[in-house]
């Protein structure tokens, strides 16, 4: 996964948003702040707005997103997930709520500082690409930029490195009715990186993809990561894309969070049925790392030392024909212990016993 620059400091917040439709939206959350303070039920308030013939897309959605953090959201059809997103970058308005970007509430913002803000901070990636088909390569990657109002020649110049960047060099005089759909995908994300945004909306970017592009789109999308560290909100509805590319992830259900925490811990400790749900058809053993699985009692002295972060699925044969197990050490020098036991208890149970997991 990606190195998250910031542990302490979010570069995006979403706090405490609401998106409702209907005829009395506005009204709807009249006594919210007063429900937020007295810690009240907002599981409860978007039922009564229901009953009262309101729709809740997005009810009361609270997560922080690091500096240089992928964050996915993921969740069913109709979950609230792309809802959201819009929100976060004002396309739709919050009924409610706060989005924080370094501290300043994009809520508040004017409509002309809005226009900056997304002309130079965001970045924003869509299922449907989005080309402008009369534009070659080159001038769809550099449009963003001519609407920042850059000279002609700079703005070709950074749009020939992301082109470069993305893996397209060599198409620039292409047009988009000439390229396949991951060549048009990659278009769309070097337009968005064009701009340099600090922050990168991605909304089921790579699911219009066949299998086998999809999984190269993926494997381009993280290594572009390492490369920029940016931070990232990125909207899928396959749970094994989320596990390939999620530093943390939060999954949604009638436009509420049910659970957030990284991949591993929604597999191991799911808070309820619908969250087990997307865990079933996960190799488990492809996931899992020694460090999530391991105990925390001293291992017998002489057996093999192995890294907390090294895959489960690569440590079974080793188990399978040594009973005293493997030394886990995970990053702050300390040691755990691990056995095929724990592994068979992770893997049968879905859910490890504590005694079973390391922090």
């Amino acid at each position: 996964m990606t190195e998250i620059q910031s542990e302490s400091i979010p570069k995006l917040s979403c706090r405490h948003v609401w998106k409702l439709y209907g005829p009395d939206a506005d009204n709807y959350l009249k006594n919210h702040d007063q429900l937020s303070q007295n810690g009240g039920d907002s599981k409860a308030l978007a039922q009564r707005i229901r009953e009262k013939g309101g729709i809740v897309a997005s009810a009361d959605v609270s997560f922080d997103v690091m500096q240089g953090e992928i964050f996915v959201i993921m969740g069913l059809s109709g979950s609230g997930k792309s809802t959201i997103v819009r929100c976060l970058s004002r396309l739709v308005e919050p009924t409610g709520g706060e989005v924080l970007l370094d501290g300043e509430d994009l809520l508040k913002a004017s409509k002309d500082e809005l226009i900056d803000i997304r002309r130079h901070k965001m970045g924003m990636v869509f299922q449907s690409f989005g080309l402008m088909p009369h534009l070659n390569v080159l001038e769809n990657v550099a449009f963003p930029l001519k609407l920042q109002g850059l000279e002609k020649k700079e703005r070709l110049e950074r749009a020939q490195r992301v082109i470069e960047l993305v893996g397209l060099e060599g198409r620039e005089s292409s047009f988009p009715s000439q390229l396949s759909g991951g060549q048009q995908q990659r278009v769309g994300i070097a337009r968005s990186l064009a701009v340099e945004p600090e922050v990168w909306f991605l909304d089921e970017p790579f699911s219009a993809l066949d299998p086998l592009i999809r999984r190269q789109m993926q494997d381009e999308f993280l290594r572009l990561q390492q490369e920029l560290h940016k931070s990232i909100v990125f909207i899928t509805h396959d749970f094994l894309e989320a596990l390939r590319i999620a530093d943390r992830m939060a999954i949604m259900k009638d436009g509420e969070v049910v659970q957030i925490g990284r991949p591993v811990d929604l597999i191991l400790n799911p808070v309820d049925d619908y969250v087990r749900e997307f865990t079933n058809d996960v190799p488990w053993e492809l996931v899992l790392t020694a460090g999530d699985v391991c105990n925390s009692k001293r291992p017998p002295k002489g057996i093999k030392e192995v890294e907390g972060k090294t895959n489960v699925a690569s440590l079974l044969p080793y188990l399978a024909n040594h009973d005293k197990g493997v030394a886990v050490r995970a990053e702050d020098g300390s040691l755990g212990h691990l056995t095929s036991r724990e592994v068979i208890l992770a893997l049968a149970s879905g859910v490890a016993d504590s005694s079973a997991v390391k922090d």
